[in-house]
């Protein structure tokens, strides 16, 4: 059993930034695909980057693209989630995810093992 912990969130104001982490209990976290979610009230759970196994592929939302970037550090089992010139729609809950293998994937169901989640609240 793959255990998830995020950390990072907190309340910023537009423009700002943030970074997000996300900590495995897995020593071959590295082997696993990664994805980070979002789930603002109202809303479906919607997908915002992936990164596979070891980093070789990322995959970003359209709506994220440019202003967030993921990657990964194996020796710490982590999977960070950098995220500048924050938008008031980026208020949400945001989740990190974890399955194994190294297809990218953008939908919940095709991950094996979910976080606690981490509030993100920008400001206007």
């Amino acid at each position: 059993q793959v255990q998830l912990v995020e950390s990072g969130g907190g309340l910023v104001q537009a423009g700002g930034s943030l970074r997000l982490s996300c900590a495995a209990s897995e020593s071959t976290f590295s082997t696993y695909t990664v994805g980070w979610f979002r789930h603002a009230p109202g809303k479906e759970r919607d997908s915002v980057a992936t990164i596979s196994w070891f980093g070789g592929s990322t995959y970003y939302a359209d709506s994220v693209k440019g202003r967030f970037t993921i990657s990964r550090d194996g020796a710490k089992n982590t999977v960070y989630l950098q995220m500048n010139s924050l938008k008031p729609e980026d208020t949400a809950l945001y989740y990190c995810a974890a399955r194994k293998g190294h297809g990218l994937a953008n939908q919940p169901k095709e991950y094996t093992y979910w976080g606690q989640g981490t509030q993100v609240t920008v400001s206007s």
